[in-house]
């Protein structure tokens, strides 16, 4: 049994299971074009050409849903922040308020929340990012003292740290099912985290912990706290990178992900690096830096291309979070044999056997990347890891 966990069974439900929904339509929209958030930036991200991709992704999660639908009920806000989403799907659905403002804001997740909490719902169900989760939280907070509501966290922002997700919005819907069917769920204190955004595009990643939720955690399906603090093994990095920088072919273009491991190889390779952010590299040199979604997708096109990337430490996620500038497009025209997945043993074993995760997105592409994976761990040194759950 986890710490500050419990077991504990969902009665068969007489009466419908009542579920609460609510969608941050905007979640996630700064991550394609290369914006590395999304708060305070939906007019700027669709000045740029990205599509809001929230609605999508909790489809995703209630398709998972269809063989209960007659058993639930979902409240939630009207329009797009989870009508419009239940209702093409066939749920019975109540409409308990609507946000005030188009697009909504933080304010309107808020109201949504306070409201779910007070009809009392069975779990309560949200998509969005590290910013929706603190929402959440802080209405929940408030609240306390008449509520013991459990919620669960559809992935759809670009930066997910918190404990409160479900490793995919299939993942998430998986889990609902099995508390609608009345199946053994334990549930425990989740934690939510949320980095300085501002801080965040300069570079630089500054968590912070707002708080804990309750939240079902089939350990299969819930993802951990991202593990925070830069690579302790310094040697092995090293060794890293130099094989990585000595693999690397004139005439491909190498993608060069997110994160500390990769700009590891950068260094070695003496070249200026967007940590958060994708580069792509040809012959030696930066040919195009933090680039976007459609940016990157017209430079592999037609070319030799390479993708170098790591894991997220902890949850095990190599698309989905940080780096949605390697949309579905982006990966099949790379191709998965081109792809190359560095990351030290120590980051490998702090998954604890848990799969790797694509949440890209696209539910074919994550089904086709699925299986055994090289991951380069040192100086030609590789391991096999799966990538995917095993169903």
């Amino acid at each position: 049994m986890l710490p500050n966990s419990s077991a504990v069974p969902v009665e068969p439900q007489n009466s419908a299971f009542r579920l609460g929904l609510i969608i941050n339509p905007w979640a996630g929209i700064g991550g394609s074009v290369a914006l590395k958030g999304s708060d305070g930036m939906a007019a700027q991200a669709i000045a740029l050409g990205a599509v809001p991709l929230a609605q999508q992704r909790a489809k995703a999660a209630l398709n998972e849903l269809s063989g209960v639908r007659e058993q639930i009920r979902v409240y939630t806000f009207a329009g797009d922040m989870g009508q419009d989403v239940a209702t093409e799907l066939g749920f019975a659905v109540e409409v308990v308020g609507q946000a005030q403002s188009q697009p909504s804001t933080a304010a309107d997740t808020e109201q949504a929340a306070a409201l779910l909490v007070e009809r009392g719902v069975d779990l309560l169900l949200f998509a969005g990012g590290d910013g929706t989760a603190r929402n959440i939280c802080a209405v929940i907070a408030e609240h306390h003292s008449q509520s013991h509501t459990t919620v669960l966290g559809i992935p759809a922002g670009c930066k997910i740290h918190s404990g409160v997700y479900a490793i995919t919005p299939a993942a998430a819907g998986k889990v609902v099912a099995q508390m609608v069917r009345g199946e053994l769920v334990t549930v425990q204190d989740a934690q939510v985290m949320d980095i300085d955004e501002a801080a965040f595009r300069q570079g630089t990643v500054r968590a912070k912990r707002y708080g804990e939720m309750q939240i079902p955690s089939e350990l299969r399906y819930v993802q951990s706290v991202k593990s925070a603090g830069k690579e302790s093994e310094a040697l092995v990095l090293d060794d890293l990178a130099a094989y990585v920088a000595s693999q690397m072919e004139d005439g491909v273009r190498y993608v060069m992900g997110s994160g500390s491991t990769v700009a590891a190889v950068m260094a070695e390779l003496g070249l200026p690096n967007t940590l958060l952010g994708v580069d792509v590299v040809e012959n030696g040199e930066v040919i195009a830096s933090d680039v976007t979604a459609s940016q990157l997708l017209e430079l592999v096109q037609g070319y030799p291309c390479k993708l170098v990337i790591t894991l997220i430490g902890g949850q095990g996620h190599i698309f989905g979070r940080g780096n949605q500038q390697l949309s579905p497009a982006v990966i099949r025209a790379i191709g998965r044999d081109n792809i190359m997945l560095i990351a030290t043993k120590t980051k490998l074993q702090q998954l604890n056997g848990r799969p790797l995760i694509s949440d890209s997105g696209d539910a074919a592409l994550d089904q086709q990347l699925q299986g055994m994976l090289k991951v380069l761990c040192g100086y030609n040194d590789y391991v096999m890891y799966r990538l995917g759950l095993e169903e």
